[in-house]
């Protein structure tokens, strides 16, 4: 980080146009410096391992890689990064992989330069910025899903599983839960893999998904499990 106020951003885009209005966007409002750009996944992969940034602002359908993917090996390098996605889509797989994924930020490209700045920004200061109607749209959506993995007993998980799932379904990163729960990011991402041989479950998008269809975000408010501000 460049200074207290002054947050190291990368953005991702396939299209150099908006690229340049995010950065201009973002470097004008003198919160950020964007340090690098990269204009598909597997780049911004490379240069977010290379670089480091405190915060990536990320499309979601780009070629080679899409961003949802590129987040997830983001996420697994850097536990610290906060990832943004920013899309023109609310459809149904973007809204749970992006959460899925581990990004805590959620954009539509017609979002106004100050609604990129104030999210950008609250991202950066380690708060979740995925809106209450996107997050409800979300679990709406999964509820309603028929091709999604059966309810299971929560007797299979102990009570220590089932509190990190719920937390990493709140759309919560490694590192945020391991602070959350005062354990190692190594032991969070271990919970999460065994939580899935258990369950037989795949992906991270169908353990989200088993998640909120089992009813463990039932008491859910967005919001509650945000990490404090640093």
């Amino acid at each position: 980080m460049t200074s207290p106020e002054r947050f190291r951003v990368m953005v991702v885009d396939d299209h150099p146009v908006v690229r340049e209005g995010v950065r201009d966007v973002l470097e004008t409002s003198g919160h950020f410096k964007v340090v690098v750009e990269a204009s598909d996944g597997e780049e911004a992969v490379a240069k977010a391992a290379s670089q480091k940034p405190d915060v990536i602002v990320m499309d979601v359908f780009m070629p080679c890689m899409d961003g949802i993917e590129a987040c997830r090996d983001i996420m697994e390098l850097l536990p610290e990064t906060r990832v943004i996605m920013l899309t023109v889509s609310t459809e149904e797989d973007a809204l749970i992989g992006a959460i899925a994924a581990g990004a805590t930020g959620y954009l539509q490209k017609d979002s106004t330069p100050e609604e990129l700045v104030a999210t950008v920004f609250d991202v950066a200061k380690g708060r979740l910025r995925i809106p209450d109607q996107v997050v409800k749209e979300l679990f709406d959506l999964i509820r309603g899903r028929k091709d999604t993995p059966s309810r299971q007993s929560h007797g299979r998980l102990t009570a220590l599983e089932q509190e990190t799932l719920t937390l990493f379904a709140t759309g919560m990163s490694y590192v945020q839960i391991a602070e959350a729960r005062s354990n190692s990011v190594v032991t969070i991402r271990n919970t999460i893999y065994r939580i899935q041989n258990k369950l037989g479950i795949n992906t991270k998008q169908e353990l989200v998904v088993w998640a909120v269809r089992n009813g463990l975000l039932d008491n859910f408010t967005p919001g509650d499990h945000a990490p404090s501000t640093p």
